[in-house]
């Protein structure tokens, strides 16, 4: 019953009224062209779901994005399950890890079935290497926009994490997930102040 209510809350809030097979068309279409990894979701789903549909807020977005990336499994499908829960409760993950699993399903059953084709064809590598510096523009687009943010906030933590983050695993090779154990710690102890929301 409480899950009935927060979806008619949030539903209400929207600026696209809550439904299943909106959840289902988007959900599926963002799997579709998430090429490049889990990480692809963020920039598509805040899109969606936060910026268009008004579904879920920014922070909290992020929060179940961080929460889908910590727990074990492929991100794209606990992505699915946590906002597919928080927007629609246990038929909103069904919908939406539905919708996540079928365009890959679908992709790959084409392509296995005409693999010499695609793997020899040269379009098909220009075509891929034009997708990989899209992704690295949604990417670069993401970590603009939260330094603008946490630069108008005129908070130094939040970018000495982002940039300790980044030089760790990048310039130093330190595993991606080290750095989360220690962002994540660090979030605990330092970042429990409101003005951090």
């Amino acid at each position: 019953m409480s899950e009935e209510k927060n979806t008619a809350a949030a539903s209400r809030a929207a600026k696209v009224p809550f439904s299943y097979a909106k959840l289902f068309a988007s959900t599926f279409v963002i799997s579709a062209f998430t090429v490049g990894g889990g990480f692809v979701l963020i920039p598509l789903m805040k899109a969606k779901f936060v910026d268009e549909y008004g579904w879920l807020e920014e922070n909290e977005s992020l929060d179940l994005v961080a929460i889908a990336q910590s727990a074990p499994g492929v991100m794209a499908v606990n992505t699915a399950i946590i906002m597919g829960y928080r927007m629609g409760g246990p038929l909103g993950v069904a919908t939406a890890v539905l919708a996540t699993v079928l365009p890959p399903l679908i992709t790959l059953t084409a392509i296995s079935y005409c693999y010499d084709a695609f793997s020899t064809n040269p379009y098909v590598r220009m075509v891929l290497k034009g997708m990989q510096c899209g992704v690295s523009a949604l990417l670069i687009d993401v970590v603009a926009d939260l330094a603008i943010k946490q630069a108008k906030k005129k908070l130094v933590l939040p970018l000495l994490i982002m940039v300790g983050s980044f030089v760790a695993s990048y310039v130093f090779g330190i595993n991606i997930m080290e750095v989360i154990f220690v962002v994540a710690i660090i979030g605990f102890l330092f970042m429990r102040d409101p003005r951090y929301n």
